[in-house]
């Protein structure tokens, strides 16, 4: 298990393009194994044997293969579409904070954009590497977003605006670290090494079974156990740069928070009045 996601590691490090690479050098070079296995089988008896499976078994396997990379596909589409929507919500969160913030005095709006900003800046220097490798858990106490509600509740408010600031940025906030959790969570989650090795045996059986129902035509077998395993490759590709939402090229990044973030103390506020 730790060698397998060793290698996990390795491989969701790299670029798509060597992800690419590597996954169909593989591929091919397992196809090429498998080929010459069976044919080397395929003399005397066994030659008469493998002719005597039915051809109506490929449709079959092809299916079931389909079906498996279907399971595995809507784990990872899911994910990446759960990551991006607590990025995007967090982030949403956030600006309205930072927008209400504008209702109280200078010194107070100034203390929750600092807050705000300190935070994303925290969320992108620590917490994505941390998501990266799968370390943040929800352990890591967001001290800045903490700080950020305790002094949204100490402030006092002077008029039925401020009454109504003050629970929307309590509301926001809550929110905002609502969105923060999920995020965190969904960075732990992958495709699991059972569904790798359920995949990678249904696609073996059925390379092995395309070998065996044309062995006695070698140009047939090549042609189809090729495309097939070219197929496979490309899958696996899509599966490996997309499982893990927070890791790799094609991550969500905090691009949205980012957005969001005070460019100053004070100047947010100003520009509101």
């Amino acid at each position: 298990m730790t060698v397998f996601y060793g290698m996990s590691d390795w491989i969701h490090a790299l670029p798509v393009g060597w992800i690419a690479v590597v996954v169909f050098a593989v591929t091919y070079l397992v196809t090429a194994v498998i080929y010459s296995v069976v044919m080397a089988l395929a003399v005397g008896e066994r030659a008469r044997a493998f002719k005597g499976i039915s051809p109506g078994l490929l449709p079959v396997l092809g299916v079931i293969f389909g079906l498996l990379v279907a399971f595995v596909a809507a784990q990872v589409w899911g994910d990446v579409d759960r990551a991006n929507t607590a990025v995007n919500r967090e982030a949403s969160a956030l600006r309205g904070v930072v927008l209400l913030s504008a209702s109280f005095p200078e010194e107070a709006g100034d203390r929750l954009r600092g807050f705000i900003g300190r935070h994303i800046q925290e969320a992108q220097s620590q917490e994505w590497p941390a998501m990266a490798s799968r370390r943040a858990t929800l352990t890591m106490i967001p001290a800045s977003l903490a700080q950020a509600l305790q002094t949204t509740l100490a402030l006092t408010p002077s008029g039925d605006g401020q009454v109504v600031a003050q629970r929307e940025i309590v509301v926001g906030l809550e929110n905002a670290l609502d969105a923060r959790r999920q995020r965190i969570l969904v960075s732990r989650s992958e495709v699991n090494w059972v569904k790798w090795t359920g995949l990678m045996i249904q696609a073996i059986c059925t390379l092995t079974a395309i070998a065996m129902v044309h062995s006695d035509n070698r140009v047939t077998t090549r042609l189809a156990m090729g495309l097939f395993s070219t197929a496979v490759a490309v899958c696996i590709v899509l599966i490996v740069a997309h499982d893990r939402p927070f890791t790799g090229h094609l991550s969500v990044r905090p691009v949205a928070l980012l957005q969001v973030q005070p460019e100053s103390p004070g100047s947010e506020g100003k520009d509101q009045r």
